[in-house]
């Protein structure tokens, strides 16, 4: 063989070998770093996908679950079109202590509107409100809250509602963490939502929160389009406005989603039952009854407040997110309970090695 034609020779082996390592590179890259056609992360992938997580029962059986109904060829498989995974948001996604956030909105907003209600100087609710009196406030009972809820919500357009909520969002603190609230959401809680909805879930907000609150920043936040949230409203009219149409929130409830209210809301709003539902209270234990009574395989989860060091500790004697009947419930059909303290790394954002 001439010396030119050994050279060639030597070149198409050293081409053909770099081909193969450059395939075979390829192959392992795309085996352990993309999701299946099914939407399944292949089980190569070293990522963990709740990092925040702390190793244990509780993370195992939602890595397992969802490794198991997104698998094509498992027994336990579900469909694309029925993974649906329901989320309330107070005390599920974000915090809710010492009473909800909305609340607050609705006491800073009356304060914000008080001189042009002369006569909430001496009407209850309105008068504990503008003397920053909580007690007062609270002894007005469920009716008294809704009251300051309907006076400050009612009357705005949709359009300057949304924007008021975010500038508030934009500026507000938390009275006793000092902190936006959008820093009060749950670390683990965000990447369980990106975690199936990687896999292919459709995430929904479920809540007994104001559903245009909540529509107002947390898609933003949560990464859930504004569709995909219900909750709680109050009736609202069309108005033309001389042809500048936009829709006006009035003084009358017109639907409440919690406790009962849940599965109804879910029904009337999404339009299928779901194989994911997660809350932390009684008023979310219908929401769950709901899931599990799926004929596809079911995941329910209850987050529990017990870090008082970190977050807050709370259960069966609290006002603000009760969790006494939804925990016995969980305990006897062994439900998953996120223990706060011991299952979750940090809480919030920014909070590593809290």
């Amino acid at each position: 063989m001439s010396r030119k034609l050994m050279l060639w020779a030597f070149l198409v082996k050293i081409i053909s070998f770099a081909a193969i390592v450059i395939s075979l590179s390829v192959l392992v890259s795309c085996k352990s770093k993309t999701a299946g056609t099914n939407g399944k992360i292949d089980s190569l992938s070293t990522e963990d996908p709740l990092p925040s997580w702390n190793d244990g029962e509780v993370k195992k059986g939602i890595i397992s679950y969802v490794n198991n109904v997104t698998n094509a060829a498992g027994a336990d498989f579900i469909p694309v079109a029925d993974r649906i995974a329901t989320f309330d948001n107070d005390g599920t996604l974000w915090a809710e202590q010492p009473v909800y956030f909305q609340f607050f909105y609705a006491l800073d907003k009356a304060k914000s509107m008080a001189p042009a209600h002369p006569d909430w100087k001496t009407k209850e609710p309105f008068k504990s409100v503008l003397s920053n009196d909580m007690t007062g406030i609270m002894k007005q009972g469920e009716k008294g809250i809704l009251q300051i809820v309907a006076g400050t919500h009612a009357g705005m357009n949709t359009t300057a509602f949304d924007s008021s909520v975010q500038q508030w969002m934009d500026t507000a603190l938390h009275p006793v963490k000092k902190v936006h609230y959008t820093q009060m959401v749950y670390q683990p809680m965000l990447e369980l939502i990106k975690y199936l909805q990687d896999h292919q879930f459709k995430t929904f907000i479920v809540s007994g929160g104001g559903i245009d609150f909540m529509r107002a920043w947390a898609e933003k936040v949560y990464g859930i389009p504004k569709d995909q949230i219900v909750g709680s409203s109050i009736k609202a009219k069309f108005d033309n406005n001389n042809g500048n149409p936009v829709i006006v929130k009035l003084p009358e409830l017109d639907f409440i989603d919690d406790h009962e209210g849940k599965p109804v809301g879910i029904h009337k709003f999404i339009g299928r039952k779901p194989v994911f539902a997660c809350g932390n209270s009684d008023g979310d234990l219908q929401m769950l009854q709901w899931a599990a009574s799926n004929k596809y395989p079911n995941l329910e989860l209850y987050v529990h407040h017990t870090d008082a060091e970190r977050e807050w500790a709370y259960d069966r004697q609290s006002s603000i997110g009760k969790l006494d009947k939804g925990l016995d419930e969980a305990t006897q059909r062994k439900w998953l309970v996120a223990d706060m303290k011991i299952d979750w790394k940090t809480v919030f954002p920014g909070k590593k090695g809290e």
